[in-house]
């Protein structure tokens, strides 16, 4: 016959149970804190990238941004006020020179220009008739001064007859003065009237120049409406991709407004942008690597715009290799600028850990299979190595790829 247990052995056992239960948790705990710790003080080697410390060349540059923009692209803007009525091309297209793009609305400009037309005809035939009214009138002035030669020639003879006359005792002196009189007299008159025939032509001449000036001013103007139009007629300039049009038919579009941009995408520049803190380390003609990707361009700094704006510099990169295959309209690129050389130097691969000049905490592998942290001092990088100016001997191997995971640890155990 089974036995009652007592409640105070059965509460001893449940406790002895808990606390049984409690050890094992913990143990379970302690190894898993252990195997924690043992398992963050180690890391794979082939999930670290090594640079080995060796003596070379550095190109020495600063940093920029860049974009890639086609080396040929015009932006198409409307020459008048006018909508679009029709387009003949969609975005993508390739064109050739004087391919149409879109048609815009231009009867209010060409009934303006058959009008201009009409007033062009107008002026000069106003021009025409005053020179007809000013050569008539100059005429009429010519035939007066030789009618009044003519009669200052009779009344010259008359004048000496008179004096003949009177010296044989024929005539008296008194009509002797009136013959001179009327002679000084038409002699006067006929100088005033050459005088007037002189004023006369200077005055029509600078009429007619007035006039002539005004009919050429309004024949320029009416070319270059008649451009204006031609203009209107949207063509592509010479043969490119359409990268944009504006195909909104019946939009309304104001004077200088773009309506289609046209690009050589078979070749490629870079525009760049630098703080101006290093306007002094970049000038045309100097070396840049632009960098897309993974991928390098060598290429030459074509201009250097001479003002900054808000603090930077813009400036363009001719690339040896304009037509790579990287190359995409718009693609966001670094760009290195070479500002020096310097030779003969300690040096070590550049990477993302890299941020300017400095003391650097770089872990070093050593001969016991472990990476340990060491305090190294940096000068200036180039594009693909960083000046060591101490802390790390030749043929050090270093860690060059991101750490941040490890950066509280001073030494770390290498897995194969």
């Amino acid at each position: 016959m089974d036995r009652d247990i007592p409640k105070e052995e059965i509460k001893k056992r449940r406790n002895k149970k808990i606390i049984r239960a409690g050890a094992i948790i913990f143990i379970i705990c302690a190894c898993f804190i252990i195997v924690e710790k043992w398992l963050g003080q180690s890391v794979n080697r082939a999930d670290l990238v090594f640079s080995t410390v060796d003596r070379g060349t550095i190109e020495v540059s600063v940093n920029a941004s860049g974009k890639v923009v086609p080396i040929f692209e015009e932006i198409i803007n409307s020459p008048i006020n006018s909508r679009i009525i029709e387009t003949y091309k969609k975005s993508g297209d390739p064109v050739d020179a004087g391919t149409p793009i879109l048609k815009l609305d231009l009867q209010s400009a060409e009934t303006d220009y058959k009008k201009g037309q009409d007033d062009e005809q107008m002026r000069i035939s106003k021009l025409q008739q005053l020179k007809v009214d000013q050569n008539t009138k100059l005429t009429d002035l010519s035939m007066q001064i030789r009618v009044a030669q003519m009669k200052l020639s009779r009344m010259k003879v008359e004048m000496h007859s008179e004096r003949y006359l009177d010296s044989i005792g024929a005539s008296t002196r008194d009509n002797v003065h009136q013959k001179e009189m009327n002679y000084d007299v038409a002699r006067i008159e006929l100088e005033q009237q050459k005088k007037q025939l002189i004023n006369e032509r200077l005055s029509c001449a600078a009429e007619y120049r007035v006039q002539k000036l005004d009919l050429d001013m309004f024949i320029k103007s009416l070319g270059e409406i008649r451009r204006t139009l031609e203009d209107a007629k949207i063509r592509a300039p010479r043969k490119a991709i359409l990268t944009y049009i504006n195909n909104q038919i019946g939009s309304q579009i104001t004077q200088g407004q773009q309506v289609a941009v046209v690009s050589d995408l078979s070749h490629f520049k870079i525009t760049g942008e630098i703080a101006d803190s290093y306007g002094d380390r970049i000038s045309v003609g100097g070396k840049a690597i632009v960098k897309i990707g993974n991928k390098t361009i060598d290429g030459i700094i074509s201009s250097v715009t001479p003002l900054s704006k808000n603090g930077v510099i813009n400036f363009t990169v001719q690339l040896k290799d304009d037509k790579n295959s990287v190359l995409r309209s718009g693609l966001n690129t670094d760009i290195y600028v070479i500002n020096s050389v310097k030779s003969d130097v300690m040096r070590i691969a550049n990477s993302a850990y890299y941020t300017g000049p400095g003391i650097y905490s770089l872990f070093v592998a050593n001969s016991n299979g472990e990476i340990v942290k060491r305090k190294v001092k940096l000068g200036e990088a180039g594009f693909d190595y960083v000046e060591v100016l101490s802390g790390l001997k030749p043929d050090d191997k270093v860690v060059v790829s991101d750490m941040n995971d490890y950066k509280d640890k001073n030494k770390l155990k290498l897995k194969n």
